[in-house]
């Protein structure tokens, strides 16, 4: 057998250094790597595999519930941004611009997209004429460029990938059912795909997005206590369409304004896999988000038939709709233990001439470490229901440590001590007023980060200035 060429570099520990740990998992899973141009990653083929998971599974979702994908020019004209007075203001900071085409200056300078709302409008004044024109319910898979300052793999890129999805409605009620549907959307699957557990919740008006009425989201706890808000849908009532003249002639003769949502994920979640299910070890993928489910290791592969046998197996699975590889490279088993164990790879199975001679192979779970010694006769069933099994283990993981570190707190001093202590979720009532939520960032460090759907009464009066509550919150220190 070969000599080991390289075995797996260490990382580094997360409790030593968790940020470093998490830039590590990227580089040695080879998800990303660094470019020229500060904040602008390269999104390795792994990397962007789990991508395309997540865009082939939401994407399905999306059609599941009548939408339709589109695709927009990347450059808005400054005059067409300049037109909702809220939304440009956002995202001035982080606009960047195209000044000449060519040799020539540009007239009109454009701004390479932050978001496309702006562009989806100019579209629907132009085809929204009637009732019967609604509701237009269209997503966009794309790129996006925003100009930060700070940057860090998946979680803060210059130029991110994302879906935004931008739809028009006949009535405020369609477009806030539509508003709730794709949170509920993506909070099942975070769940249940991602194995994220999330708190679903609006967003305070200082946090909601510019130019919207309602922003709701998705927001998710990371083994470091932060939290990673994971999705956004937003209600935009009809400011937009009266910024931009859409109007529609109703059922009863009669123009009106239509109602305009618009929602998106992206990359960032990528990044939440990373921190909510990564270990000292490297990447652990969610089976149901894996490019590869299961990693078939031959041993002993210079015996006679172990190949083959290994090759019998895994096209097995493959036909049964798994997805699966094998490594049947001169590298030792040792160093493709650690190598696959890096990649996250949800199962290992290990088929050597000992096993054959028994008709079984070896599973081992990547959540885990448990081997267990199982028949080849049904291996399609024992594989599925080990994939299951590592998803809802890994969820279990993450809802612990987000229930072990979300308490109630009753006065801001609380919450300050409680989060430099431990981190995590404070819950408590608020009165509403921003005055106070700018006093919880300024003494304790965190921000708000939803008024979770579910409420509960921790008591009648503001955390901050004792005055009558309005709301139970979350806060945290999020990413």
């Amino acid at each position: 057998m070969a000599q080991d060429k390289k075995q797996v570099e260490q990382i580094t520990d997360m409790e030593v250094d968790f940020a470093q740990w998490f830039t590590d998992v990227c580089r040695k899973a080879e998800l990303i790597d660094y470019t020229s141009v500060k904040g602008m990653f390269i999104y390795r083929p792994y990397g962007y595999a789990i991508w395309e998971n997540i865009q082939h599974t939401l994407d399905g979702e999306f059609k599941k519930t009548g939408h339709e994908n589109v695709y927009l020019p990347m450059l808005i004209p400054e005059s067409l941004l300049q037109k909702e007075k809220d939304h440009v203001e956002g995202f001035a900071p982080e606009c960047a611009w195209v000044t000449m085409g060519g040799d020539d200056k540009l007239e009109d300078r454009m701004c390479v997209r932050p978001t496309s709302e702006t562009l989806f409008c100019e579209h629907y004044a132009h085809i929204i004429h009637s009732w019967r024109d609604l509701p237009k319910l269209y997503n966009q898979w794309c790129s996006v460029l925003r100009w930060e300052k700070t940057s860090r793999p998946f979680l803060r890129h210059r130029e991110f990938l994302w879906q935004e999805g931008h739809t028009m409605h006949a009535t405020p009620e369609e477009a806030r059912e539509e508003t709730m549907r794709m949170l509920n959307i993506y909070a099942d699957f975070c769940e249940n795909v991602l194995a994220m557990p999330v708190v679903k919740g609006r967003k305070t008006d200082k946090e909601k997005f510019n130019g919207a009425e309602e922003t709701y989201t998705v927001e998710c706890m990371m083994h470091d206590k932060k939290a990673l808000q994971a999705g956004t849908s937003h209600y935009f009532g009809d400011g937009f369409a009266k910024a931009f003249d859409i109007t529609f002639t109703g059922r009863d003769n009669q123009p009106h304004y239509p109602h305009q949502t618009s929602w998106g994920v992206s990359t960032r979640l990528i990044g939440g896999i990373i921190m909510t299910h990564g270990d000292n070890s490297g990447l652990v993928l969610p089976p149901r988000i894996a490019p590869t489910q299961v990693i078939v290791i031959p041993v002993a592969q210079h015996k006679e038939g172990v190949i083959e046998a290994n090759r019998a197996v895994m096209e097995r699975l493959q036909k049964a709709g798994f997805r699966v590889k094998m490594d049947d490279s001169d590298q030792s088993p040792g160093w493709k233990f650690a190598e696959y164990e890096m990649k996250g790879v949800p199962l290992r199975l290990e088929l050597g001439p000992k096993d054959m001679e028994k008709n079984q192979c070896v599973l081992v779970r990547r959540d885990s470490g448990e081997k267990a010694f199982v028949s080849l006769d049904n291996i399609e069933e024992t594989v599925g229901q080990m994939l299951d099994a590592i998803h809802d283990g890994l969820y279990a993981r993450a809802l612990k440590n987000r229930e072990e570190n979300t308490y109630p707190c009753a006065t801001l001093a609380e919450v300050k001590e409680k989060m430099a202590a431990q981190g995590g979720f404070a819950k408590t009532m608020w009165c509403g007023d921003l005055e106070c939520e700018l006093k919880m960032k300024e003494e304790a460090g965190v921000t708000s980060r939803c008024i979770p759907l579910e409420q509960e009464h921790l008591g009648d009066t503001c955390a901050c200035c004792g005055k009558s509550a309005k709301h139970m919150v979350y806060w945290g220190v999020a990413y």
